[in-house]
């Protein structure tokens, strides 16, 4: 039996045809044309919903987290401008009017309320101290901040008493002037338990590594410097729920606490 020819075994290794290959196909200037176009009009269309629309214009502001500061207060500093696309609304600068003119805001959040809405969520500053000028109580937050001057002295806020000691006065002050002592004092108010906070009168300042505390009912308590204020506000806990009829606590070593009565 005679093989396959030369023509037949070039047809069998040559293998299956092969399908034609399909043209990619451009789209025609006219089709590109009338796509561009309808791009343009929607592009157009998003921006005169967002800049010339009156459904997304600032209509109310709304404020929240005041304690001290009035909603309206807060709103007159603020001066969003109603009316205007809320797109174009600079939420920085109303953040900068606001701690500019209330010194009491520690810190605020000014965000879009689609459609129409500002939102002001504001965080005010904490008295940690109070400094006596002048008949009034110039309050003093954790950071060190004199942000507001009020006549009467908030409650649970202690009073700051600068007290030199005699003995060292100018040397004290050399080294530490009053500025040092008040700081110094503010993180000792800072760092009291919410407890003891609520409970301190006043914070006297002797000396960099001398403030004491005196409490509602007459105790008190040696701080020493301001240095390990956890520590030292942790001992000050425990030490007056092991002694709670002692009248004075000593925690200026918070590693070797003591407590008398008297």
């Amino acid at each position: 039996m005679a093989g396959p020819t030369t023509a037949e075994r070039q047809k069998l290794d040559s293998g299956p045809p092969r399908p034609p290959r399909s043209r990619v196909r451009l789209p025609r200037p006219r089709t590109l044309v009338l796509s561009l176009i309808a791009l343009v009009l929607v592009g157009a269309g998003g921006v005169w919903a967002l800049y010339g629309s009156q459904w997304l214009r600032v209509e109310r502001v709304t404020i929240s987290g005041t304690r001290v500061l009035t909603p309206a207060e807060v709103r007159e500093a603020a001066a969003a401008p109603v009316g205007a696309p809320l797109i174009s609304v600079d939420t920085d600068a109303i953040e900068d009017r606001l701690r500019r003119k209330l010194p009491r805001i520690d810190s605020v959040d000014v965000v879009r309320s689609w459609p129409r809405g500002i939102g002001l969520k504001v965080t005010e500053r904490k008295p940690v101290l109070l400094i006596e000028k002048g008949g009034k109580f110039v309050e003093v937050d954790v950071k060190g901040v004199r942000f507001a001057t009020v006549g009467h002295a908030p409650k649970g806020v202690p009073l700051l008493e600068l007290m030199p000691d005699q003995e060292n006065a100018a040397a004290s002050l050399r080294r530490f002037d009053s500025d040092r002592l008040r700081r110094e004092a503010v993180r000792v108010a800072g760092a009291l338990p919410a407890a003891v906070a609520r409970d301190t009168r006043v914070v006297k300042a002797r000396s960099y590594d001398s403030l004491s505390l005196e409490l509602s009912d007459g105790r008190t308590v040696d701080w020493g410097s301001s240095e390990k204020g956890r520590a030292k506000a942790s001992t000050l806990t425990a030490l007056m729920k092991a002694a709670p009829e002692a009248r004075h606590f000593d925690v200026s070593v918070p590693t070797a606490p003591a407590s008398s009565a008297s």
